[in-house]
């Protein structure tokens, strides 16, 4: 109604009457209104731009650190993880070419692990445009294991929050989880796809236990191997499906294809993979699904980096 869109400020004894038209109004004492342009919904369509991304204009593009690991502590009874280096190696490779100062750990203890995340968390980041940090391991509930000992996810995420890492506030955060997630697997559905021929035996193995999808906050990326509940494929030589495939795409896709159309990608490829051998039987013709939990608030491009 036009009457509620008028307020009369009593305390003026000018009259004045302010309205949301844009017309120029005259009061009944013949004194001019004046009209204020509320800028909120100008605002509003620039904050919610669908097509709004990331600053990645930053002087270097950041740190990604690797936490590799092959081998446990014997009474955690947690098998070898072979294949683990062919991972390593192949991020390491990928994301050197998106622009990131990779930084490889292997086999570390568990207060190692929390050491060195720490340290990344209290360094300066002004000047990068993000933050990736990736996790090949075993893996059981909300946790991941170090050589010695498991780790909360959240103890790892929960550093690089705002109040803890206030540098990297409103950038992306991506955290790359490959372990198992599950005692499951999951059953191919009408029909089978083909494998490429290897001229090695280039078994395929699984991690064991599981992880649960965990919320991190806002600009966070997590990214899991495997859909909860299911086992994740690692090739004795190749290394793990996901990671074959993510590097894969982002060799291919890293600096064109924004990043979690990226990851639906990848979610595409390794779900048209299956278990071809493997020493439990059970496993053959078995497949598997990625998945990611985005809380990013704008869209991520890699784009190539000025030289």
């Amino acid at each position: 109604m036009a009457s509620s869109k008028r307020q009369r400020n009593s305390n003026n004894g000018s009259g004045e009457i302010h309205v949301d038209s844009k017309n120029v109004l005259q009061d009944r004492d013949g004194q001019q209104n004046h009209t204020e342009t509320d800028a909120i919904g100008e605002r509003n369509i620039q904050l919610f731009d669908p097509a709004v991304e990331y600053n990645m204009n930053h002087k270097r593009r950041g740190l990604a650190l690797i936490f590799n690991h092959e081998r446990f502590f014997w009474h955690l009874t947690l098998p070898e993880r072979r294949g683990t280096q062919a991972d390593r190696d192949n991020l390491k490779r990928s994301l050197t070419e998106l622009g990131f100062e990779v930084k490889c750990f292997d086999d570390l203890k568990a207060v190692e692990v929390l050491q060195n995340i720490y340290n990344v968390s209290t360094d300066q980041h002004e000047d990068a445009d993000c933050f990736v940090c990736i996790f090949l391991s075993h893996g059981e509930d909300d946790h991941v294991y170090a050589y010695d000992a498991k780790i909360k996810i959240q103890e790892l995420t929960k550093m690089f929050r705002g109040d803890k890492c206030p540098s990297l506030v409103g950038k992306p955060k991506v955290f790359i989880i490959q372990a198992c997630r599950g005692d499951r697997h999951d059953d191919p559905v009408l029909h089978r796809d083909t494998v490429d021929s290897k001229t090695e035996i280039n078994e395929t193995q699984v991690d064991a236990a599981a992880v649960y999808t965990l919320p991190a906050g806002a600009d966070f990326l997590m990214c899991y191997s495997v859909a909860e509940g299911y086992y994740s494929h690692r090739e004795t030589v190749n290394g793990s499906w996901y990671i074959q495939d993510l590097c894969e795409m982002i060799r291919k896709h890293g600096s064109s294809l924004e990043f979690t159309e990226l990851l639906t990608l990848v979610n595409r490829k390794v779900a048209h993979r299956r278990v071809d051998v493997c020493k439990d039987l059970n496993a053959i013709g078995k497949k598997q699904i990625p998945c990611f939990a985005s809380m990013l608030t704008k869209k991520l491009h890699f784009y190539p980096k000025s030289k």
